[in-house]
């Protein structure tokens, strides 16, 4: 079918990339870059005898859009899948913007001076790439991405109408640390110890750093602490899901982890801002992750399951209505199957499957678009296909 240019190589990339190798007749060709070819070409030397997916490796730095433009114009790909850092959303596009390439990402932008994601920045790309003629497709991962996606799904096929959201992100695996973050530490500390917002009524509400909790029995995982965070999707959703009173966003968070997270923040280890170490400017929380153990290490020692869904309550014929699209991953089979913890599989696999909708021209909408502005149908059965398989459920326990 054609080529993908795969920016990064970390515990993401290696899941959406392992996808693509098992999907080579969309995925005829891949190229793997980042800062590091040795990442890569140790990752093209464990696939390439499993696959027929033909596969390369290159050298890139996603800051600079001279050297992005130039590896974008050898390769010719027919779409760029950014799993890079999301300070470098931007370079991307804009080296995407000059080629005239389609572009897939899994997380918004947010600068990396500033701890707060929006897709403002993003989203003022819509003119530029419409006019190119080429398609952006903004947060296919799992939240943001399946979670759109299930919205989409949702009223297209159970509601006239969507009046509340939550989202539930629950991850029951212990890895066995006593604190350990399951994607990059530096963003997972920077989303979990910023204030917390939901959408009501046409308006944000604001709250404090886990002010908000709530107890939820999760299926195939059992009871959990969850907590209201901010999360990019409540944006998208708030503006493409007709009817929609209120979104929230709740995660679930172990009392170690919140513990140690405390304590950090106590001393200043989650600072972003500079500050100066034996005559040399350091960001304390880049010095942290440093020291953390690697999200992509975890796989081998990580047991349990995520369950992550929708609830939705609205009407449909005039009555109401409630409905539950979730997925649940086991940690041990993904790993056996990718060598991969759930966290780095549930947004790798919809990486791929995003990426194959642009290629296939299922998803083809010129301009810069979140995952619910298309139609969830061919997602919807690809995420059955792929490894990750949805269930639903008629009568929810709803979240108070």
């Amino acid at each position: 079918m054609g080529k993908a240019l795969i920016i990064g190589c970390g515990g993401v990339a290696s899941v959406a990339i392992h996808k693509c190798c098992q999907n080579s007749e969309i995925f005829e060709e891949i190229c793997i870059a980042s800062r590091t070819k040795s990442k890569c070409d140790a990752l093209k030397e464990k696939l390439e005898p499993t696959t027929k997916t033909k596969i390369k490796t290159a050298q890139v730095d996603a800051n600079n859009v001279d050297e992005l433009v130039a590896l974008i114009e050898q390769e010719k790909p027919d779409v760029v899948l950014n799993l890079a850092l999301p300070y470098q959303d931007l370079t991307i596009m804009d080296a995407c913007l000059a080629t005239k390439t389609h572009y897939v990402d899994t997380a918004n932008y947010e600068p990396e001076d500033t701890a707060k994601f929006e897709y403002s920045w993003q989203w003022a790309y819509r003119e530029r790439f419409e006019k190119a003629g080429i398609t952006a497709v903004l947060g296919s991962g799992f939240d943001p991405g399946v979670t759109g996606v299930f919205s989409a799904y949702a009223l297209k096929h159970e509601f006239d109408e969507i009046n509340y959201i939550d989202i539930l992100d629950c991850n029951g695996g212990d890895h066995g640390y006593p604190f350990a973050t399951n994607f990059n530490p530096e963003i997972n500390i920077r989303e979990v110890s910023a204030n917390g917002s939901y959408w009501e009524d046409g308006h944000w509400v604001e709250t404090k750093p886990m002010e908000i909790k709530r107890v939820y029995n999760f299926e195939e995982v059992g009871e959990k602490d969850m907590y209201l965070l901010h999360h990019e999707e409540i944006e998208s959703l708030a503006l493409n899901i007709p009817g929609i009173k209120r979104i929230r966003f709740f995660m679930t968070f172990g009392q170690s982890y919140l513990t140690h997270l405390k304590c950090l923040e106590n001393v200043g280890m989650t600072s972003i801002e500079p500050i100066m170490y034996e005559g040399k400017e350091i960001i304390p929380l880049q010095f942290l992750r440093a020291v953390l153990p690697d999200p992509a290490s975890l796989g081998p020692r990580t047991k349990g399951k995520t369950n992550i869904g929708c609830i939705f309550q609205g009407k449909k014929d005039g009555k109401e209505k409630t409905y539950y699209l979730y997925n649940i991953c086991d940690h041990q089979e993904c790993y056996k199957e990718v060598g991969s913890q759930a966290v780095a599989y549930t947004t790798g696999v919809p990486a791929m499957i995003g990426a194959m909708m642009v290629m296939t021209g299922k998803w083809n909408k010129p301009g810069v678009h979140n995952v619910e502005e298309f139609d969830p149908d061919p997602f919807m059965d690809a995420l059955n296909k792929w490894g990750l398989p949805w269930r639903e459920n008629f009568h929810p326990v709803l979240v108070d």
